[in-house]
């Protein structure tokens, strides 16, 4: 018989006690970090498309930022060119595989992490969907060119290459420090007696 007087804690209230979001919490952080930086990525995108042409350039932070106009076939710096059709299937299993991974989610700076991954590859997605020169060969689009025009001194990238490289430097940096995916702590290095 219980006492009437306790009742069981809210699992609200057990989560922040054991140091870990709700599901629910978590999931959603995941949701509008992706939401979030796709629209971030898709805006600033057609921003540039509006306002600028191939070929022209835009020099910001006296020359450590530079807007210069690109459509990218390949993947990051441009690699594989010829294999378009590759990026979308492998932005797809990135999507479902985070979606997957949400379904024990209770961290929110893995939140934060599969998030900026999931919303990174969801914007380069949409350009391979909808963008010439058709679906699942279109260009993403690219703008952003550090320390020198034409991706002189680096690769050309948007928005939401910048969140998969952040997204994925976080998950690596949350791995190395322990933190699960679950919000529980890492177990500690196993003593022998």
């Amino acid at each position: 018989m219980t006492n009437p007087g306790s009742q069981t804690a809210p699992a609200t209230v057990v989560a922040a006690a054991a140091g870990r979001a709700t599901r629910s919490t978590a999931v959603t952080v995941l949701a509008l970090v992706a939401v979030l930086t796709i629209g971030l990525d898709l805006a600033t995108k057609q921003l540039v498309l509006s306002t600028l042409s191939d070929g022209s350039i835009v020099r910001i932070l006296g020359g450590a930022v530079y807007f210069d106009l690109i459509r990218n076939s390949g993947a990051a710096f441009s690699i594989g060119t010829g294999m378009t059709f590759i990026f979308p299937i492998v932005a797809t299993v990135v999507i479902v595989g985070i979606v997957w991974l949400g379904r024990k989610l209770r961290s929110v700076p893995w939140a934060i992490a599969l998030g900026l991954i999931m919303g990174g590859a969801g914007g380069n997605l949409i350009d391979r969907l909808f963008r010439a020169p058709g679906p699942f060969r279109g260009h993403v689009v690219d703008f952003i060119s550090l320390f020198g025009p034409n991706g002189e001194r680096f690769a050309i990238f948007n928005a939401a290459d910048s969140a998969l490289c952040v997204g994925v430097a976080l998950a690596i940096l949350l791995e190395f420090t322990g933190r699960r995916r679950d919000g529980l702590p890492s177990p500690g290095p196993k003593r022998s007696a």
